[in-house]
């Protein structure tokens, strides 16, 4: 099951990262189809936040056909969801986690590994024009 984290320096809106770390996680396939979501009250009682905010959040991963809710008994991601494939995705993870530790050694800090990143997944257009 996941365990939701809130970043309150990130400006981005409770209920939205409730959501992007949903989406993380089906797309990295740590979440799978039929995979049940915390309750409403367990992620409240986590994270100490408003009931209407979680179902803000499951509502709009509902309307984007992520997850399905069931009366009574939760919220489930979606069996209509192609699973992402787990081959590879171990081993591109476990490389992931060495070249942090090289970053971190290197003094980035997490800002500047994420822009490392980006930067390498999406050059700057000064980059792409050259």
């Amino acid at each position: 099951m996941i365990q939701f984290h809130l970043d309150a320096r990130s400006g981005v809106p409770t209920y939205l990262q409730l959501v992007q770390q949903v989406r993380q996680a089906v797309r990295l396939g740590i979440l799978r189809p039929g995979d049940q979501l915390p309750t409403v009250k367990e992620v409240v009682s986590s994270l100490t936040i408003n009931p209407n905010t979680v179902l803000k959040a499951y509502r709009e991963l509902d309307l984007a056909g992520l997850v399905e809710g069931r009366r009574g008994v939760g919220t489930f991601v979606s069996s209509d969801l192609q699973p992402s494939p787990p081959d590879g995705v171990k081993e591109l993870r476990s490389a992931l986690a060495r070249w942090v530790g090289r970053a971190r050694a290197a003094g980035l800090d997490d800002e500047n590994m994420a822009a490392l990143f980006a930067d390498t997944v999406r050059p700057p257009a000064a980059s792409r024009a050259a």
